[in-house]
């Protein structure tokens, strides 16, 4: 544990850094008991208190779009990355597209409930507009573009001026832009990902990533002049000082 706390004492002295708790979507279930229900509630409102730090500011600097990334395999960034959009589509003024860029193990199609029939590869490769490809969530508010069928050299489309000319489209067609990114250790994807977006949040796995390979990713990011909007540390299971939680 003294690892972490050691973490979280590092990231404490920097003010670019937040901490939340374990984030999972929001979806109800029907019958769960009161300690399910009571977690669940509470995962809730941290996801509403991140969400209102990095988008609900209502500043002309807020952030449209925003990267999620892990900083290991298995840190539970899709889990957060749809949460948080799900979240933010039902507390925010106009529409919100979560965006799977993240070619090396997609997920999201099955956590949302939908298909991965065509999506960011088919939107990569073709000329329709980008609505073509995304697929609606919840009503006109959550609308998710999956990762589309994947090659071998899909993950090279993440760093082609088509990328960037889709984002631009996505800033262009939604309020909000979420795109849910590989682990920074083992990929540069989160990266070129960040240089086209706003910010990037980092995820963080209590008892599980390394303080050295959380470094690392930070001093990946500020050499590429990427702004850290924040920091959620996923399945945390002993208190966060209270020092820290108050600046949430």
């Amino acid at each position: 544990m003294s690892r972490y706390f050691d973490l979280m004492q590092e990231m404490e002295r920097d003010q670019e850094f937040r901490f939340d708790q374990q984030i999972k979507p929001d979806f109800s279930i029907p019958g769960e008991n009161r300690n399910l229900a009571a977690h669940r509630q509470s995962a809730s409102d941290s996801t509403l208190r991140l969400v209102q730090r990095i988008f609900l500011q209502r500043t002309e600097e807020s952030p449209r779009m925003v990267v999620f990334a892990g900083i290991d395999h298995g840190n539970g960034c899709s889990q957060i990355a749809a949460s948080v959009a799900e979240t933010l589509a039902r507390n925010a003024s106009g529409a919100v597209c979560l965006v799977e860029a993240n070619f090396r193990s997609p997920s999201l199609p099955a956590m949302l409930g939908t298909t991965n029939y065509q999506g960011l590869t088919d939107a990569l490769l073709e000329e329709d507009p980008i609505r073509s490809f995304i697929k609606p969530v919840c009503n006109e508010s959550l609308w998710l573009l999956s990762s589309g069928p994947l090659a071998a050299d899909s993950p090279n489309l993440l760093t082609s001026e088509r990328m960037k000319a889709r984002s631009a489209e996505l800033r262009k067609e939604f309020d909000f832009v979420i795109v849910d990114a590989p682990p920074m250790t083992q990929y540069a994807d989160a990266i070129a990902l960040g240089q086209l977006s706003d910010g990037i949040v980092l995820v963080l796995e209590a008892d599980s990533t390394r303080q050295e390979a959380a470094l690392v990713a930070v001093e990946n990011l500020r050499s590429s002049k990427i702004q850290i909007l924040g920091a959620v540390l996923n399945k945390r299971t002993f208190p966060i000082p209270e020092k820290i939680y108050s600046k949430l």
